[in-house]
């Protein structure tokens, strides 16, 4: 039965707990024991006899011999297999070995119990950890298998281990950073989809910035060994805080928790589920499964989360989705698009209260009654800053006159009707037009917009203003007045392996909107471009070049760069700022996702070593379009050359 429920919404893989077994003839058995009356929601169980050794059969000329799987398919339903069982592929296999007959039959015996896994409908199966550093022929096999299967994962057992010991004597087998095993297995099996992994969490941790680098790999579960779990004072089992810290980090990126090992605590009493508090009548009345207490205080820990946020909870499908950012000039944007962002209301109380600010800068109490500044709205969509221009005008007690300048025909139809009907016919002044080709009857005090994308220029916000420029005062206000774009550095398997699924060289010279959640930030965010309005300066130029250099912390270890977050702020006026830049974020605020910046061969960088990358805006007569590259640690190809697969069309 699952954890617990975090509300009616939850419908994370999260939830469901398993438990690793040993070898069992008897898989009906097996199911009830830990399942039914046990508790946990799957097995993760050997599918083949442990003793059993390909070399040793003595095979005749017309000899058969059946394979010694743990019993037939049909002692359980397609059902029953695919939703209760993980395959634990046999511990011995070592398919690196120095010993050529191990070799061999580790060979032979990957292959018969995949296909037998295969033939059973599971959803995964657990391969054994690589035995040393080298595994070549090991990622070959596998690679090999996964080319074959059509909807089962392989899941790579990885122990959760790294060495603060810096001296790593290279001739060494022993493993100093298993990110490292990882990533040269997933590196020879060319980053396929179906591979994952299983982290093993053992009773020491490795530090939080090492950690971090899992977040953003394909993680599908963590076994927690019970030589891992400390006693409390009652003699139930519990975890560190930092162990209690990781696993509710991998119940919010829905990762499976397994639990393994014989019970080391010794439960005082027969009572159920105290460790969580929880009483559970079921198991009353019957033998309690040994691991039970373990099991009901990874319960304990699931439902003691936070329940996510209303916000959260809509951003939810689309965690992780590739989006193609709007193309605002060149399309006109429709009623379900303007009604999304209308409903970020924290964004509008921004807006309004920079209004504010620059209203009451602009006109002197003993002025108020009298002076009547000139507003326009560039871009103004379906009206709601000409709603919060109006509302910070009732607020300061200033008298305002609105022109609401909007390109878009449709939403001008909107605009009149809002107009009618909230009684603004002698404020605001509606015009249908391209704000670059505008001819403003007079010229306006404060300039307002929300033109900024979210990698804040990336919408052409420069090239719209500086069109709209020309009808602003000398001394005018631009709200905002400025905006900086930030990138940072991220690990993020998932939306590599989504770029790459389209097997072609556009989609990884495409920045795409994204609600990450499934990365690893591997660096503090640094600023890329920066734009200031109005901007009067005689040398203007909206092209931009930026080198940037990230220093990924020593403790993390190595790492694995599959592109760049970007993010934005806003300076609307004064001390009122908009962004998205994780560090200084606008809380609340959902108008804007961040950027994702592909590379189309992911960088490993090594501990303590720099991480050089340049970013470029280039301007031509019908578009904008960025192009970036990496120099250090080694070169990459410049992604978007002249634009040739994506741009923002002017």
């Amino acid at each position: 039965m699952p954890l617990g429920e975090r509300g009616g919404w939850d419908k994370s893989e999260s939830r469901y707990c398993g438990v690793e077994t040993e070898f069992e003839d008897d898989v009906p058995r097996l199911l009830s024991s830990n399942i039914s009356s046990g508790g946990f929601d799957f097995v993760v169980a050997p599918l083949m006899d442990p003793a059993y050794r390909p070399s040793l059969l003595e095979v005749g000329i017309d000899s058969s011999h059946v394979l010694p799987f743990a019993g037939s398919d049909l002692v359980l339903t397609p059902a029953q297999w695919s939703s209760h069982v993980v395959g634990k592929i046999s511990s011995w296999i070592d398919l690196d070995s120095e010993d050529e007959i191990l070799r061999r039959d580790s060979e032979t015996t990957l292959k018969q119990e995949i296909a037998w896994a295969a033939h059973l409908s599971l959803q995964a199966c657990l391969l054994p950890s690589p035995k040393g550093a080298s595994c070549a022929n090991y990622a070959r096999c596998v690679n090999q298998i996964v080319q074959g299967l059509s909807n089962m994962q392989l899941w790579l057992r990885i122990p959760l281990l790294k060495s603060d010991d810096d001296s790593l004597d290279v001739d060494s087998d022993h493993v100093m950073d298993s990110w490292e095993l990882w990533n040269s297995f997933r590196l020879i099996c060319e980053h396929h989809s179906q591979l994952c992994l299983v982290l093993d969490i053992l009773s020491t941790l490795p530090s939080a910035n090492s950690i971090g680098r899992w977040f953003g790999e394909p993680v599908r579960a963590a076994i927690i060994h019970t030589d891992s779990f400390l006693t409390n004072a009652r003699g139930y089992p519990c975890l560190s805080k930092r162990h209690q810290k990781l696993i509710t980090g991998f119940f919010n990126h829905s990762v499976q928790m397994v639990i393994s090992g014989k019970p080391v605590h010794g439960i005082p009493g027969a009572t159920t589920g105290a460790a969580a508090n929880h009483i559970d009548d079921n198991v009353n009345n019957m033998q309690r499964h040994p691991l039970r207490s373990y099991l009901d205080y990874v319960g304990y820990l699931y439902q003691r989360m936070e329940p996510l946020s209303e916000q959260d909870r809509i951003e939810l499908g689309y965690r992780d989705f590739l989006q193609a950012p709007l193309q605002p000039l060149m399309d006109n944007l429709e009623a379900q698009t303007y009604e999304t962002f209308e409903k970020d209301s924290v964004k509008y109380i921004q807006y309004q209260r920079a209004i504010c600010k620059a209203l009451l800068d602009r006109v002197p109490d003993g002025e108020a009654s009298t002076l009547t500044t000139v507003l326009m709205v560039v871009g103004a969509g379906r009206g709601p800053l000409v709603r919060a221009s109006l509302q910070a005008a009732e607020e300061t007690g200033r008298k305002l006159k609105v022109y609401a300048v909007e390109k878009n025909p449709n939403a001008v139809v909107t605009l009149h009707s809002l107009v009618k009907l909230e009684g603004w016919e002698n404020i605001v002044t509606i015009v249908s037009c391209d704000m670059r080709l505008w001819n403003a009857p007079e010229k306006a005090d404060i300039l307002v917009s929300e033109l900024l994308g979210s990698f804040g220029d990336n919408e052409l916000s420069p090239e719209c203003l500086d069109g709209a420029q020309r009808f602003l005062k000398q001394d005018g206000i631009s709200i905002p007045s400025s905006y900086t774009s930030f990138i940072q550095p991220i690990t993020a398997s998932k939306l590599y392996n989504d770029v790459k699924s389209h097997k072609d060289i556009v989609h990884f010279e495409t920045a795409y909107v994204v609600k990450m959640h499934s990365i690893a930030k591997l660096a503090p965010s640094k600023p890329v471009f920066t734009f200031n309005h109005p901007d009067y300066s005689t040398e203007k130029s909206n092209q931009r070049y930026k080198k940037l250099q990230f220093v990924i912390p020593r403790d993390t270890g190595s790492a694995i760069v599959h592109g760049f977050a970007g993010y934005f702020d806003a300076t609307l006026y004064k001390d009122v700022h908009l962004g998205i830049e994780p560090s200084m974020a606008t809380p609340n605020m959902f108008s804007w996702f961040a950027i994702f910046f592909p590379l189309r061969k992911p960088i490993c960088v090594q501990p303590g070593s720099p991480l050089e990358v340049h970013f470029w805006r280039c301007c031509g007569s019908s578009k904008v379009w960025y192009e970036w590259c990496v120099t250090s640690p080694c070169p990459s190809p410049i992604h978007n050359s002249n634009g040739r697969s994506y741009w923002v069309g002017l």
